[in-house]
């Protein structure tokens, strides 16, 4: 009997009840609807974002073309007022007083010019809130971009403004300026130029409305979106906004850049009832989700342990000294390795107040005020860091290298400062030792010189001291015949003429000496200015010794034009003296027919790549052998040599003399046969030279 009633059962069930379909419709309504409730507020809130982003990218469009109207008509107004200033005063004397009340009252020009036709400067101010924007690079330097405004302005019968260009700081930072450039007529005719620079961020902070300008981020930028200036700082959010507007000057374009940003778009006020119901059925899943949530926060909470965990043991390797201090310049956190640094205990330096330990007394006020500058909001710190000197415990001073940045929070608040400190004892220490060691191998090499040139003296010694020897005898010879009673006294002007001999060979042989002496025992190494030809008359006895026993003639070119170079003048000397010397070894051929070509030329004029000859160019040329590729590939090789007496330093320390100089010290083979070593050295810029630049 059972056996009929178990197909029923079983298909039974297979087959859903009806509960359970109707629980299942149940739950998919409820999910359409809660998709469709989901849908609708994500829709609704898509569309007043796009309404209001419309709103605020239209208002910014209006913005940038009412900021470039504001500062188009200011620079009309400015040109206005030049113009008024040279009708009132067109003496460039008188004008100098009002052009520099003109500069006071408009913060947005450095510097107003009155040139003559040929761009000539004939008089200038200054404006009184910076000084000289032109200190550092002079005027000159951006002669082509005021040439090329004026010769505009001159097309155009009116302004015309050049291309922005940057001006590096004696601060270590620059600014974007621009020239406009005013013809001067009279008479129809063209006298001259008023040139006024501009400085661009002074633009957008000045001729820009305070109210527009709040909020908002303004630069000048090029076609290719790099940024020239930038003014103001658009308040945070999570949504940018760019407008850009076209500033046609004459002469020159640019692009005003202008720039909001908003955080989450307002709503309208009829979708608050959205809201709420959405968030009536978010609630549910809130609490559906919260027990997942919790079981999640432990294991963010335990992945955070694992961090913190994980940092600590990363900060305790490092050999680098960390340190953060607050807003008040209280330390608030130290590593084991600034701890070891200055031999004291955290607990000695967390929340210390000024003056910390570890500053040595005597320069406290100095370091307070440093801290002062340095830990104010906004300061700007250089990234390479500062050097400073600070004490341990056991008052010992050291050496170190500090580099720090601001801690900003997470809503982007600055909270203090975060330092990391290197002790550079060590490094300077290193650094002692290896310019102990240059001076040693520069002496080495210069004594070695005058070792090898020893053999040149006693040659060129000989003459004169035979000559004193003959003149000594045959004035000893007169007197001991008027001794001996002859009838004939002996002829005073012969006696006379034999002493100056003597006196002249004497004072011969004494500058021999007297050259090579100064040569060795010079051994400051002060920078100054020296005039080539004095660098070449320096070395020219010694040089002349080895160049009369070899049988080289020596031919000096200088060109008069050549401006002083700033070089230590004993090392140069040597590097004159050690390139003479090899250039002269380098012609002694056996071939006796190629003895007339013996000729060393000491060459200096002004740097070919330099239009400004701002370098000096130094040249030893002598008509040898050459110098093969192997030998080449190692000519400037420590203790490389090819002579058997040599020790391979010469052209090494030559090199490095003229590096550490700024020059470059090459070589290159000559036509149609020798070699032509050269060198640059710096042109010293004198006080007068700067000033008739920046004027």
């Amino acid at each position: 009997m059972s056996e009929p009633s178990e197909p029923s059962e079983a298909a039974s069930r297979a087959e859903p009840s009806p509960d359970r379909r109707r629980w299942s419709r149940r739950w998919g309504l409820w999910a359409l609807l809660v998709a469709l409730l989901l849908g609708l507020l994500s829709t609704l809130v898509w569309l007043a974002g796009r309404y209001e982003s419309s709103q605020v990218q239209s208002r910014l469009e209006q913005d940038a073309v009412q900021t470039t109207t504001d500062i188009r008509a200011a620079l009309t107004r400015n040109v206005q007022g030049i113009q008024a200033l040279q009708a009132s005063s067109p003496d460039p004397a008188a004008w100098r007083v009002p052009a520099s009340a003109l500069l006071h009252e408009h913060r947005e020009m450095l510097r107003l010019e009155w040139r003559d036709a040929a761009l000539a400067p004939v008089s200038y101010a200054q404006t009184p809130y910076r000084p000289s924007v032109f200190e550092r690079l002079g005027r000159a330097s951006a002669q082509t971009d005021v040439s090329f405004a004026c010769a505009a302005a001159r097309r155009f019968s009116g302004p015309a403004y050049s291309s922005s260009y940057f001006l590096p700081q004696a601060d270590g930072l620059g600014l974007e300026v621009l020239d406009m450039c005013l013809p001067v007529l009279a008479g129809g005719q063209l006298t001259g130029y008023l040139l006024a620079t501009y400085s661009l961020q002074e633009i957008l902070s000045e001729l820009v409305g305070r109210q527009l300008a709040r909020g908002h981020g303004l630069a000048f930028t090029e076609a290719d979106g790099t940024r020239l200036a930038m003014y103001g700082n658009p308040a945070r959010g999570n949504r940018a906004y760019v407008a850009q507007q076209l500033l046609d000057l004459p002469g020159n374009t640019m692009v005003l850049r202008m720039e909001r940003q908003l955080g989450t778009p307002a709503l309208f006020p009829n979708l608050l009832t959205a809201l709420v119901a959405a968030m009536s059925l978010a609630l549910v899943a809130v609490l559906a989700l919260l027990g997942r949530d919790m079981r999640r926060r432990l294991k963010v909470e335990h992945d955070l342990a694992d961090a913190l965990a994980f940092r600590k043991a990363m900060e305790d390797s490092l050999v680098t000294g960390m340190r953060a201090r607050d807003l008040q310049g209280r330390v608030t956190y130290v590593n084991p390795a600034f701890c070891q640094m200055v031999g004291l205990e955290a607990s000695e330096l967390l929340k210390h107040g000024t003056p910390p330990p570890y500053w040595p007394p005597e320069q406290v006020e100095e370091y307070e005020q440093r801290q002062a500058r340095r830990l104010a909001v906004g300061a700007t710190l250089p990234r390479e860091g500062f050097e400073s000197v600070f004490m341990r415990r056991d008052g010992s001073r050291f050496p170190v290298l500090i580099i720090e940045a601001p801690l900003i929070n997470a809503v982007g608040k600055q909270t203090g400062w975060m330092t990391a400190i290197l002790d550079v004892s060590e490094q300077r220490r290193v650094e002692e030792l290896s310019r102990a060691s240059q001076d040693r191998l520069q002496a080495t090499a210069r004594l070695a010189t005058v070792g090898e040139m020893a053999s040149l003296l006693s040659h060129e010694l000989n003459q004169p001291l035979a000559a004193i020897s003959s003149y000594a005898t045959g004035s000893l010879n007169l007197l001991q015949s008027a001794v001996a009673g002859e009838p004939q006294p002996p002829d005073n002007q012969d006696l006379q003429l034999a002493m100056r001999r003597i006196a002249e060979q004497a004072e011969r042989a004494g500058k021999v000496i007297k050259s090579v002496h100064d040569f060795v025992r010079r051994r400051d190494q002060v920078r100054e200015p020296v005039a080539p030809r004095a660098l070449l008359d320096a070395v020219l006895p010694l040089v002349s010794l080895q160049a009369r026993k070899l049988g080289v003639r020596v031919l000096i070119q200088v060109d008069e034009s050549c401006a002083p170079v700033l070089c230590d003048r004993t090392m140069v000397e040597q590097v004159l003296l050690n390139l003479a010397r090899n250039g002269m070894q380098a012609m002694q051929s056996p071939d006796k027919s190629r003895r007339a070509d013996r000729l060393l030329i000491l060459r200096v004029r002004p740097a070919a790549s330099n239009a400004h000859s701002r370098w000096v160019e130094f040249a030893v040329i002598d008509h040898g052998e050459g110098i093969s590729e192997d030998v080449a590939r190692q000519l400037f090789t420590p203790f490389f040599t090819t002579k058997a007496e040599g020790m391979g330093l010469g052209l090494s320390l030559c090199r490095t003399v003229i590096e550490q100089h700024g020059g470059f010290l090459g070589f290159a083979a000559g036509q149609p046969q020798g070699t032509i070593f050269t060198f640059t050295l710096p042109a010293a810029v004198t006080a007068v030279a700067v000033a008739e630049v920046s004027t």
